[in-house]
């Protein structure tokens, strides 16, 4: 049986996704504008570079998973993985924003590339066995979820971090470069940053969650190790689950329209709202109050409501609110001079922060479930291939959005080098339309997460089966 669960246990776990979301947010939001912008490269070949990291790490994505779940060590079966991870990760966060002088063109884009592939890789290595052993952390329906709000919270704090620093500290507007983000002197210092930061929380969080590795499941000692075979025999697991499969199909559809937003959000609001970067960093207020808002009700919304509900209610929220203010843009309702605009701008800013906590949270505690319903159906616990080949889906769809909001830029003529104000108008209307249509794949997505069949009552039935069965660790 499993020793309660402690806060100090579930803090340790959830600061280590405080490395995720810094580097998430510092790569999928700023790569494509510094190379762009700043270096002045092409957008499109840019999206290319950075979409096929999200190949790459599809695919390297659930044979890590399948890989941690037969591994058999003193540190069980998530800590080698995260262990080994960091160094490669300090390593390629720095690397990626630091090309060798000199280096052409066409050089630069294959430094993007190929430290890119290195970085997602490693970061892989330990987010999917980490989030595993998350899902491990706890057999109730509810508690589940809040180690998942835990998650979400320093989620949100590693999110919050990277934006302070992108604009309040590293990138202050300057009589030069009123936009501080496209100023190409602090981005060294700033990219030192982010790797110390992910090297602190990687680092704290593998070792101060050590002394829960003898509670949890281990691979069987007649459990094959990992193959080819096996591991193809782990994906036809999981993909008989029809619970899954919803989600995997769901998720597909969110990470599309979430790789076209994340990749022309800073473009929307530097040259169709010609925000400083000292306004932007504001930002900061509307994601405190979604984040604390998901995260403080995430678990009284599992109680009240199933998680499918919870998390189809949530994602509609999320799909449509944060294109309406550049749909209002579009239909000339707001404009860069409406009165206002600031305070307008980050109350849309809840309806995309808040809604994004509660599905992922929910998103992460059902495939907890999920794991459940596969270890009574096949007698083995599956967390990191659930987990992962999730996320492979997510990859693949992702790199098509990124790649697509490189080929946007690219189709409408979007200039290099770009000036706040300068940018014609016609540009500005087609940037704000691409984002506006973004939202069809998220409503997409509502559908499939409103068909998954996760309740507390199925999950009661499973836990209490396997508990008869002998197998409840």
């Amino acid at each position: 049986n499993l020793p309660p669960l402690t806060r100090r246990l579930k803090l340790a776990f959830a600061v280590g996704s405080t490395a995720e979301s810094v580097i998430f947010t510092t790569t999928s939001g700023l790569l494509l504008i510094y190379y762009n912008q700043v270096r002045g490269l092409s957008a499109g070949l840019v999206g290319l570079a950075l979409s096929f990291g999200l190949i790459v790490n599809a695919i390297f994505e659930p044979v890590i998973g399948s890989w941690s779940d037969r591994t058999r060590s003193r540190l069980g079966r998530r800590h080698p993985f995260m262990f080994a991870s960091i160094a490669p990760v300090v390593i390629g966060v720095y690397a990626m924003f630091n090309p060798p002088a000199g280096l052409s063109q066409t050089a630069e884009i294959i430094w993007l590339g190929v430290t890119n592939v290195i970085l997602m890789q490693a970061i892989t290595a330990f987010h999917t066995p980490h989030l595993a052993f998350g899902g491990e952390l706890s057999h109730d329906y509810i508690e589940r979820s809040s180690v998942m709000s835990y998650n979400m919270f320093f989620l949100w704090l590693g999110d919050t971090a990277s934006w302070l620093m992108t604009f309040a500290v590293f990138f202050p507007a300057t009589p030069l470069y009123p936009n501080g983000a496209l100023n190409p002197e602090p981005w060294g210092r700033f990219s030192l940053t982010i790797a110390a930061i992910a090297l602190v929380a990687l680092f704290v969080s593998s070792w101060f969650t050590r002394s829960r590795i003898p509670f949890l499941p281990q691979a069987p000692p007649d459990a094959p190790r990992f193959s080819v075979r096996e591991f193809m025999r782990d994906i036809l697991r999981v993909m008989s689950n029809r619970n899954y499969v919803m989600l995997l199909i769901g998720f597909f559809f969110i990470s599309l329209m979430s790789g076209v937003r994340n990749a022309l959000w800073l473009y929307g609001a530097t040259f169709f709202w010609q925000l400083s970067t000292a306004q932007v960093a504001y930002f900061v207020v509307g994601s405190l109050f979604g984040y604390v808002f998901g995260s403080g009700t995430l678990t009284w919304l599992h109680r009240r409501f199933d998680k499918r509900w919870t998390a189809a209610t949530a994602l509609l929220v999320y799909s449509i609110g944060p294109a309406l203010p550049l749909a209002s843009g579009y239909l000339g309702i707001l404009t860069p001079t409406t009165p206002g605009l600031l305070a307008i701008l980050i109350a849309f800013s809840i309806l995309q922060h808040a809604p994004y906590s509660i599905v992922t949270s929910t998103t992460y505690s059902a495939l907890a479930d999920i794991a459940d319903e596969n270890d009574l159906k096949f007698g083995i616990r599956q967390e990191g291939i659930i987990y992962s080949l999730r996320r492979f889906f997510a990859k693949v769809d992702q790199a098509v959005g990124t790649a697509l909001a490189g080929w946007v830029l690219t189709l409408i003529s979007f200039p290099a080098k770009a000036i706040p104000g300068k940018v014609p108008e016609s540009v500005l209307m087609a940037l704000a339309a691409a984002f506006v249509l973004s939202t069809i794949p998220g409503l997409f997505a509502t559908i499939f997460y409103a068909l998954l069949r996760v309740t507390r009552d199925s999950h009661a039935r499973t836990r209490a089966a396997l508990e008869a069965r002998g197998s409840g660790c």
